[in-house]
């Protein structure tokens, strides 16, 4: 089951949470939220010229709206629908990169590396509030991203 978060111009541009947070609250309600991983996506509405060769993620407004959610909702990722590509489309609205038209996204490296060791950290740390098994969890976060992390990695943070 898939769950929706539909942002639009006017929300975007007032950097108005609302609507995701109005999602999150229910989910987080629930008290559900392990049966909830992986299932949240955004459906962006977004004006621009037809003309306009830009990705979502290179719209300064839209990338502004990303960077107030991930500070009030610094372990999102571990609710975006990574099979459906969240995951990638959320960590490009965060970080630096460019678009090459073979190879796809393309991250600035460091910035990548730095994106995946704090969302690494805050969901570990967020998950074991939540009383989830983390390891794995984060282990594969890193992954779908392009890092392996070994697991006496995980013996030093916890």
């Amino acid at each position: 089951m898939s769950i929706a978060i539909a942002l639009n111009a006017e929300c975007i541009n007032n950097l108005d949470l609302k609507p995701a947070q109005a999602v999150i609250d229910q989910l987080l309600e629930e008290g559900g939220i392990i049966s909830d991983e992986q299932q949240l996506r955004f459906e962006i509405d977004y004006p621009h010229e037809p003309d306009d060769p830009r990705e979502m993620s290179e719209i300064p407004e839209i990338r502004l709206w990303f960077v107030r959610l991930d500070a009030q909702y610094p372990w999102m990722p571990f609710l975006l629908d990574w099979k459906a590509g969240e995951l990638a489309r959320y960590t490009a609205m965060l970080v630096p990169h460019q678009f090459n038209r073979t190879e796809g996204i393309q991250y600035n490296p460091e910035a990548l590396e730095i994106f995946v060791m704090q969302k690494v950290f805050v969901v570990t740390n967020w998950l074991k509030q939540q009383g989830i098994s983390s390891k794995s969890r984060a282990q594969s976060l890193a992954k779908m991203l392009g890092y392996e992390l070994d697991d006496a990695f995980f013996d030093l943070i916890e």
